[in-house]
């Protein structure tokens, strides 16, 4: 396998992205829009409807608004779109929904709010005026390319701040770096930070539609649009090296071969009988599986199944397997490379299909693959695969793969967890 190209981003934080401008920018706690009002500004942006009417579309003027170029719109500074907004934990009825058992944060909730957010961001860059109330846009998340949380324990006792900008710009996608930070008094102290990729579509959601395009104005911006670029061709890279297109590397397939030996029978000669290697489980016995039916409730503001919900549906079961798996406390240290690869109908099933891939230390690498069936036609497509890195509080045996399929999901895992390990003296 090639050598990945390693972005700069890995050093980089928002906040240094931001520190020009953030100071003029900033409020109180008290002042800020809360995130549910964040989520409301985005309805009353593309005229959502307050109830649900299967076929609801927006209006044929909308529509006629859709910018035809980029070279001919007046480019933005990533101080235009840079946003902030509080979920207020403070308050003991709203904490009971972002609370888990453990008295610490759902991630889950934390990822839906994060979706809300990145959408507004993207959104506001894209305004053709900053007056406007209106856009003739839809934008949706296309990918999570990263999360990463730089602490283990996410306390619900304080308020936490989101904010984030937009850090690099396509033809139509929309990259929007964010943070999250728990307001401790007069401390902040980040907690999250993550890459969102939004893509702009014309209001049927019909054909790709054009952003504004995006200028620095300082050369750490400059920077931060260079690292965007090195992402996307990071991405590409990966994908093009995908274990569903190519051959493990040598030193995989060597690996791939030690683990088979290791579980045959010394006393048989025979590649059909096999044996669990000592504090080793097999890989199918972690297996976990859930349906959803989707109901109107979960909609987002174009009519589909919300994204953020998805995602906190896959963060939820890739936990549950996991407290499962380890028999003890559960740390989501890392969410990696969240594709979202169609939209989820009203009334469809989701599949989620969780199983643990890999295991190092006290680490495990959690693979969630999401399916969608219409009900009517019986025809199933793959809409995510979520990477979950999740941390124990005690050491974990090793996963064995059986079959060929999932020796390749256990490659898989594997580099996943070598990227967040080759990344964890940045977080």
């Amino acid at each position: 396998m090639a050598s990945l190209i390693r972005p700069r981003f890995l050093i980089l934080r928002l906040p240094q992205i931001c520190s020009g401008f953030r100071k003029s920018l900033m409020s109180s706690a008290s002042t800020l829009p809360t995130i549910f009002e964040a989520r409301k500004r985005i309805e009353d942006i593309v005229s959502a409807s307050q109830s649900w009417q299967p076929g609801d579309k927006r209006s044929n003027e909308e529509q006629a608004r859709v910018a035809g170029g980029q070279d001919s719109l007046p480019p933005r500074t990533m101080k235009d779109s840079y946003s902030e907004a509080i979920i207020p934990l403070s308050d003991p009825l709203i904490r009971e929904k972002y609370i888990n058992h453990f008295s610490t944060l759902r991630i889950g909730r934390l990822l839906e709010d994060l979706d809300t957010m990145g959408v507004l961001i993207a959104y506001k860059h894209n305004m053709p005026d900053p007056k406007q109330t209106r856009s003739p846009l839809t934008i949706v998340t296309a990918l999570v390319d990263r999360l990463d949380l730089h602490t283990k324990v996410v306390g619900v006792e304080h308020d936490l701040k989101l904010s984030g900008n937009v850090t690099w710009v396509g033809s139509s996608s929309i990259e929007v770096g964010m943070t999250v930070k728990m307001l401790k008094g007069d401390v902040e102290e980040e907690i999250v930070s993550t890459t969102f990729v939004n893509v702009a579509r014309d209001s049927e959601n019909s054909k790709a539609a054009i952003c504004y395009p995006l200028k620095p104005t300082t050369p750490l911006e400059e920077s931060i649009m260079e690292d965007g670029e090195q992402k996307k061709l990071l991405r590409q890279q990966r994908s093009r090296e995908s274990l569903l297109k190519n051959a493990p590397t040598a030193e995989e397939r060597e690996l791939v071969h030690s683990i088979f030996v290791d579980t045959l029978d010394p006393g048989v000669s025979s590649f059909s009988i096999r044996r669990m290697p000592p504090n080793s489980v097999w890989m199918e016995s972690t297996k976990m599986k859930n349906a959803i039916l989707c109901f109107p409730q979960e909609r987002n503001i174009h009519n589909k199944i919300f994204g953020g919900y998805l995602m906190r549906q896959a963060t939820e079961i890739a936990y549950t397997n996991a407290i499962l798996f380890c028999r003890g406390r559960a740390f989501i240290r890392a969410i990696g490379n969240i594709q979202f690869k169609r939209p989820v109908e009203i009334g469809s099933v989701i599949f989620y299909s969780s199983e643990i891939a890999y295991t190092e230390g006290q680490f495990m690498q959690i693979r969630v693959h999401t399916e969608v069936e219409d009900v009517k036609t019986g025809k199933r497509d793959t809409t995510n695969v979520f990477h979950f890195t999740i941390e124990s509080d005690h050491a974990l045996p090793r996963v064995i793969p059986k079959s060929y399929g999932e020796s390749m999901l256990y490659l898989s895992g594997r580099r996943q967890f070598q990227n967040f390990s080759s990344r964890s003296d940045d977080l």
